[in-house]
């Protein structure tokens, strides 16, 4: 195996890296390859610090531990690095496709949960109690709920130290601390600085934003394919709610404290994200969401080395070895999409979608150019009459008892959510067939190993490549586990001109439809095959 192809192999292993193997993380932090950054960090004991995998920083064999999280190093009584700044990388894409408790919580944290309910509230969520799931944590990731969302809060804190003017009180509550002097304190540990050092050191490296808004750098790994993103989203932007315009992602936000709007601009090596919230307790949970709209803490590499040489789609994925599955902001938008876009093309589907947001969602007091509303919530349409909807009475009985699933039963169709039984209701529905529930699996619930062998753009991408559609789930077989990601590549296949230059004003070749799959795949990578139910 050559020198590069070993390097792309280790990449692709490190996703499972078990943090006491010291050789094989001792051999990544070696590389200095900023690739490896987020999957792990590096503490140092003679000086008392934790860096990213990739900093400049050379310690000692002798000096070296290594953690799982930052979390974890600052459980541990580590400060972060001054030089490479260790929490501005992005998060390890393990704790996105992984459906166990562990994965789960990971999201939920990130998401703000124990910001908003503690501790408690984050435990009865997944079923545990507060003193078993610290264990699992514990054991997991090398620090407990509290300290998690203790490492979260200082990241937050941060951002909006260095990008707002906002009172340090103020900064204090939106971040999620209980006192001005609990953050205090946890700034200087961990950053070794005061907040109003870091003030006047990010005003000598950034200007500063306008009043009441939060301008960040959202990290993603190279290689990144931020153009493909923007198509994707700009062809299916809904009027009202999103639009794409002048190279960035512009759309309205629904959050627990309130609304927002954000804007996302892909540059070469992560994006530009301008938030504007209603209340800044929000931040937390609307930088998670963006990040996972995007899939910014997605590892390419190790994808592109399990597909690059597959016979199908290698030629695709050497193309573009940096796509991305974009996932969404709210888990029950993303449902509403895909039982709107049954059996319609994606321009009928903005149509209609469009149609909703006028009629059902909140406009905002202020629009923004061509944002207006909001996207209607579960409340809303959980007691519309089917024949009040835009589109047949069947499709129309299927989106309400879909609200009625999230805003009467509480099922959770989002980062933290318990998977199988969120699919488990979604397929109770009638009307909703596998193909539904499979785009909600790769989009809202974050599978990385989805797949749709009988949509039309997957069959029509095959067509194109000389292959059998009939033979699409024999074929997928070699593209495991990052069958979303092959998804990905067919759908851009059939919505580019020759050159394959995906263009948005080609999607409407793809019907995406709900027709009958062999299987529905859930984050945990556990296939289950199911019933066609789609009605008549």
């Amino acid at each position: 195996m050559s020198e590069n192809r070993q390097t792309r192999h280790d990449a692709a292993v490190i996703i499972d890296l078990v943090i006491d193997d010291f050789e094989r993380c001792y051999r990544f932090m070696q590389t200095r390859d900023p690739r490896y950054d987020g999957f792990f960090f590096v503490g140092v004991s003679s000086t008392g610090i934790y860096c990213r995998p990739s900093c400049p920083a050379r310690p000692h064999r002798r000096n070296i531990r290594f953690f799982p999280t930052a979390a974890a190093a600052q459980a541990a009584g580590f400060r972060a690095c001054k030089r490479c700044e260790p929490d501005a990388v992005p998060g390890s894409p393990a704790w996105n496709r992984r459906a166990d408790v562990a994965g789960r919580a990971v999201r939920l944290i990130a998401d703000g949960v124990v910001d908003r309910e503690g501790v408690t509230g984050l435990a009865a969520r997944l079923g545990f109690s507060e003193r078993q799931l610290n264990r699992i944590l514990t054991a997991e990731l090398g620090a407990g709920a509290a300290q998690l969302a203790r490492a979260q809060r200082a990241q937050a804190a941060r951002a909006l130290i260095e990008s707002t003017d906002l009172g340090f009180a103020q900064v204090a509550l939106a971040a999620g601390f209980g006192s001005v002097r609990q953050f205090n304190d946890t700034i200087k540990a961990i950053y070794a600085r005061a907040p109003r050092e870091l003030r006047q050191r990010a005003r000598r490296r950034h200007a500063a934003t306008a009043q009441g808004e939060v301008e960040l750098r959202l990290a993603a790994r190279a290689p990144f394919e931020g153009q493909a993103l923007l198509h994707f989203l700009g062809a299916r932007a809904v009027a009202g709610v999103e639009e794409v315009r002048d190279g960035s992602y512009r759309r309205s936000l629904t959050l627990e404290h309130g609304g927002g709007l954000v804007a996302l601009t892909p540059e070469a090596k992560g994006v530009r994200c301008e938030l504007r919230l209603d209340d800044l307790r929000d931040l937390t949970a609307a930088v998670a969401r963006c990040r996972r709209l995007l899939d910014l803490d997605a590892d390419p590499v190790s994808v592109a080395s399990q597909l690059e040489d597959d016979p199908v789609i290698g030629e695709l994925v050497r193309a573009r070895p940096g796509m991305r599955v974009p996932g969404g902001v709210d888990g029950f938008e993303l449902g509403v999409r895909a039982i709107v876009g049954q059996q319609v093309s994606v321009a009928a589907a903005r149509t209609v979608l469009g149609r909703l947001v006028t009629r059902f969602g909140e406009p905002l007091a202020e629009p923004s150019g061509a944002i207006t509303h909001r996207f209607p919530t579960a409340q809303a349409l959980a007691e519309l009459d089917p024949v009040d909807l835009p589109f047949p009475r069947s499709r129309g009985k299927a989106l309400r008892e879909l609200a009625r699933l999230v805003a009467v039963d509480g099922v959770r169709f989002d980062a933290g959510a318990d998977a199988d039984a969120a699919l488990d209701a979604l397929l109770g529905i009638p009307g909703i067939g596998p193909w539904t529930a499979s785009y909600v699996a790769m989009r809202a619930l974050g599978d990385p190993d989805a797949f749709l062998p009988a949509d039309v753009g997957v069959r029509d991408a095959l067509r194109r490549l000389g292959r059998d559609p009939a033979q699409a789930t024999e074929l997928a077989e070699a593209w495991r586990p990052w069958r979303s990601y092959a998804v990905m590549h067919l759908w851009a296949l059939v919505s580019a001109p020759p050159d394959r230059r995906l263009v948005a004003d080609q999607v409407d070749q793809v019907a995406e439809r709900d027709v009958r799959v062999d299987e529905v795949q859930s984050p945990g990578g556990v296939g289950r095959r199911v019933e066609h139910r789609r009605a008549a």
